[in-house]
């Protein structure tokens, strides 16, 4: 009879708490974007068109302002909670997603590319984004919104370590 394998340990390390106003931010911009489209809507669509149209007219504007508190209050922090990264003598994972859960692992061996990339909010906030790419297209794994100087250290260590692993192999 063999033995169950362990289970998947939790990734150790969770992002800086920068990434949380970052999220905010960007959930500001998306709901400056839904409150345009929402005031075009009240604007320029008559109330007394008839039909769905005046149930519309107040039943979009507060289906928003539901989606912005949840967006701007209560998913940064959920995603914060939840993210969570780690990078072993094996391999690079992380856990993603607050409504439904994905751990992606990159065993060392088989990294190819290692990037860091900063967007324009990303250098707003300090932050920066290790991405780890393999052969595979399903095998790249994302370390999204490190502080850039971990973001940069991380990335070294991962691209000496995977040539160190091919030298090896060869």
């Amino acid at each position: 009879m063999t033995a169950a394998p362990a289970p998947v340990r939790e990734p150790a390390w969770s992002l800086p708490r920068t990434a949380i106003g970052l999220w905010v931010t960007e959930s500001l911009v998306g709901v400056l974007v839904t409150a345009v489209v929402v005031g075009a809507l009240l604007i320029w669509v008559p109330a007394d068109l008839g039909g769905p149209v005046p149930f519309l007219r107040w039943a979009v504007p507060i289906a928003a302002v539901l989606e912005a508190l949840v967006a701007v209050g209560v998913r940064p922090w959920l995603k914060h909670r939840v993210y969570r990264w780690e990078v072993t003598g094996d391999a690079v994972y992380t856990r993603t997603g607050w409504l439904t859960q994905t751990w992606t692992l990159v065993p060392v061996s088989r990294i190819q590319t290692v990037d860091v990339t900063r967007g324009v909010l990303q250098q707003l906030f300090g932050l920066a984004t290790v991405a780890v790419f393999t052969a595979s297209s399903q095998g790249t794994v994302h370390i999204w919104h490190l502080e850039q100087g971990i973001a940069q250290r991380v990335a070294d260590d991962l691209a000496v370590r995977a040539e160190r692993t091919r030298d090896q192999a060869t």
